[in-house]
C-alpha cells in the first residue's frame, strides 16, 4: 500500500540540521562501524539556535545489537527491553542516544508496536544526519513514516463522535494519549503545545496520515475514513499502553542506571528543566544511582513533576 508520508518525511528528515549536531552524529556513527546503519537527531533542541549547555537527542540504528556490542551482555538487555541509553559528548557538546536495531526501529514505529516510545517521538520532527547507504536511509525513512498513520489510527477511535475534530485536535489528542502512557517530566499542556508551535507542518502531515489510512480501508461516501476499531476496543488498548508505557519507563530507568553514567544527574536535570522543579541529587543517590532514582519517584509523583 501506498504512503503519503514518504515524500514529506523524505525532505523534513533532509532539512538542514546544525552543522555541530550533524558532526556528532557522525562521530557517534563512528563510535559502532561494524554496526551503525542511521543517525536521527530529534526532540526539542532541534528548535534551538544554541544548543550550547543542552541535552541533545540521538537514535543511533545498528544492523542489529551483536554487531553493535559483540557478545556482551548489553546486546541481551537492547534486545529484551529496546532501548539501551547512553551518554555522548562531542566537541563541548552533550547528548544522550538511544540504540534501536533497523527491525526493532521498523516495529516500533508501527501499529505493531506494544508501547508509544519510538512512534510518538518520531511522528514529530526529525532530522537523517547520517546514513551507512541508500538502503539505510530509505529503511529509515519508511519507518519513520509509519509514526504519524500510527498515532491517527490509535487516536481516532478515541476522539468523541459528536464533535467536528480538526486534524489539529487529533494530533493533539494523541499526544495527549502518548504523554499519559509514558512517565513524562514535561509540563501540563506540553502535548498541546507541540502542535502549536508548526501547526502547517502538522496539517500537512495529518492529511497524508489520512490518505495513507484511506488506502488501507473502506472510505465512506463523503471522505469518511473508517476507524480501525471501536471506540471500547480502543480504550482497552489505551489502558495497556499506558500500563505498559509506565512499567517499561520504570524498568528502563533502572537499566539506564547500569548503561548510563550520570543518569541519575541527567534525570534531575531534565525534569528541572521541563517541570520548573528544584531536585538535588545527594552523594548517596550518586553512588547507588538505581536506589536514588527509585526514591524519587514517590516525591516527584506528589509534587506532579512527572506523571
Amino acid at each position: 500500500m501506498p504512503n503519503h508520508l514518504l515524500p514529506l518525511v523524505t525532505a523534513e528528515l533532509a532539512a538542514p540540521a546544525d552543522p555541530r549536531a550533524a558532526a556528532m552524529a557522525g562521530a557517534l556513527a563512528a563510535k559502532y562501524p561494524d554496526a551503525a546503519r542511521a543517525v536521527l537527531f530529534y526532540g526539542s533542541c532541534l528548535r534551538e539556535a544554541n544548543l550550547d549547555g543542552l541535552m541533545l537527542d540521538f537514535y543511533l540504528i545498528v544492523s542489529d545489537y551483536p554487531a553493535a556490542y559483540g557478545k556482551s551482555w548489553l546486546a541481551r538487555a537492547n534486545r529484551l527491553i529496546p532501548p539501551n541509553v547512553f551518554p555522548f559528548e562531542h566537541n563541548g557538546l552533550i547528548a544522550k542516544y538511544a540504540v534501536l536495531s533497523e527491525a526493532d526501529f521498523a516495529r516500533l514505529n508501527s501499529v505493531e508496536a506494544d508501547n508509544v516510545s519510538v512512534w510518538a517521538r518520531f511522528a514529530q520532527p526529525s532530522r537523517l544526519l547520517w546514513a551507512s547507504d541508500d538502503l539505510a536511509r530509505q529503511r529509515t525513512v519508511a519507518a519513520v513514516a509509519q509514526a504519524a498513520p500510527t498515532l491517527f489510527d490509535l487516536t481516532m477511535p478515541m476522539l468523541p463522535i459528536d464533535v467536528d475534530c480538526t486534524l489539529l485536535d487529533i494530533w493533539k489528542a494523541g499526544f495527549t494519549l502518548t504523554y499519559n502512557a509514558e512517565l513524562r517530566a514535561e509540563k501540563k499542556g506540553r502535548s498541546v503545545s507541540i502542535v502549536d508551535v508548526d501547526p502547517d507542518r502538522y496539517e500537512q502531515f495529518g492529511r497524508a496520515a489520512l490518505a495513507t489510512i484511506a488506502e488501507r480501508r473502506r472510505v465512506g461516501p463523503g471522505g469518511e475514513v473508517a476507524n480501525a476499531m471501536s471506540p471500547a476496543s480502543a480504550s482497552a488498548l489505551w489502558r495497556q499502553l499506558q500500563r505498559r508505557g509506565k512499567r517499561l519507563s520504570v524498568i528502563r530507568l533502572a537499566k539506564a542506571s547500569f548503561t548510563y553514567a550520570g543518569g541519575i544527574d541527567y534525570l534531575a536535570w531534565k525534569i528541572n528543566r521541563h517541570a520548573g522543579t528544584q531536585i538535588e541529587i545527594k552523594p548517596w543517590q550518586r553512588r547507588w544511582p538505581l536506589l536514588g532514582a527509585v526514591t524519587l519517584l514517590p516525591r516527584l509523583f506528589r509534587g506532579g513533576a512527572i506523571r
